[in-house]
């Protein structure tokens, strides 16, 4: 009986937890067993402390000392370091480079969370989930990007006062959640920006209204995920603790 009932589970596309939990890289089966025992699993909001329960991965919300476990099969979320030059699509009808040139041969269905504009090297998240996507890109969540550009002039403390306060654009006000000087040259600065914002060329509007026009710009982080040492044109896949973080995030 025991044997047949596991059969029918596994037809159903129910999987054992610690099973689940092994897959998505969490540890060994026998470490994802002792997770379960010490009441650090939640699966749908419940938490699980004793063995043997079934979950659907594909639906199932499971938690691991509160953080999600994204367990869907199939999903893929990458960061991708988009060159400068290289506009955001996956395709091109007047053959400039995009995106998309990076990845051919991917069996995958991605898509580019939000977009940079050509002028602007860093950070960009591909992904084949809708969800996480929608999430990403939307406002009310808020997931933070931090922006390092370098801007002509010499920059003093009431310029990045102003835009901790908020300037006027032509769509609206607009500000940065902080601020801070990187470094100041005779005729140039390097700044950090961090904004939860996603208008068209936002970065360069706001540091325009300010008086200093932006004359490189690289986004280096978005939410948990930072570009670190990834050279431009590098793709490279989110994993472990860095992807539970990025789902966390956006309250998934």
């Amino acid at each position: 009986m025991g044997e047949r009932n596991a059969r029918q589970d596994d037809d159903s596309g129910l999987v054992r937890l610690q099973k689940v939990l092994a897959a998505a890289g969490i540890g060994s089966r026998r470490a994802c067993e002792a997770l379960i025992d010490q009441g650090r699993v939640e699966v749908d909001g419940r938490r699980v402390t004793e063995q043997g329960l079934r979950v659907d991965p594909r639906s199932a919300v499971i938690r691991v000392d509160g953080e999600r476990v994204p367990t869907a099969p199939g999903v893929a979320v990458y960061a991708f370091n988009k060159p400068r030059g290289v506009i955001t699509t996956m395709s091109d009808d007047e053959g400039r480079p995009c995106v998309g040139d990076w990845l051919a041969g991917r069996t995958e269905r991605l898509f580019h969370v939000g977009r940079l504009d050509a002028d602007t090297e860093g950070l960009l998240i591909l992904t084949n989930d809708g969800e996480l996507a929608n999430r990403l890109g939307h406002p009310s969540f808020e997931v933070d990007k931090t922006y390092v550009a370098t801007v002509r002039g010499q920059v003093r403390p009431p310029a990045l006062r102003e835009l901790e306060a908020g300037v006027d654009l032509e769509d609206g006000p607009a500000r940065c959640d902080s601020v801070r000087l990187l470094q100041q040259l005779p005729d140039r600065a390097m700044i950090e920006m961090v904004i939860h914002e996603g208008r068209n060329r936002i970065v360069r509007r706001m540091l325009e209204e300010v008086g200093h026009p932006v004359t490189d710009l690289v986004r280096t982080r978005i939410g948990p995920v930072h570009l670190g040492q990834q050279r431009p044109g590098i793709l490279r896949e989110i994993s472990g603790p860095e992807l539970r973080s990025l789902y966390t995030a956006v309250g998934l």
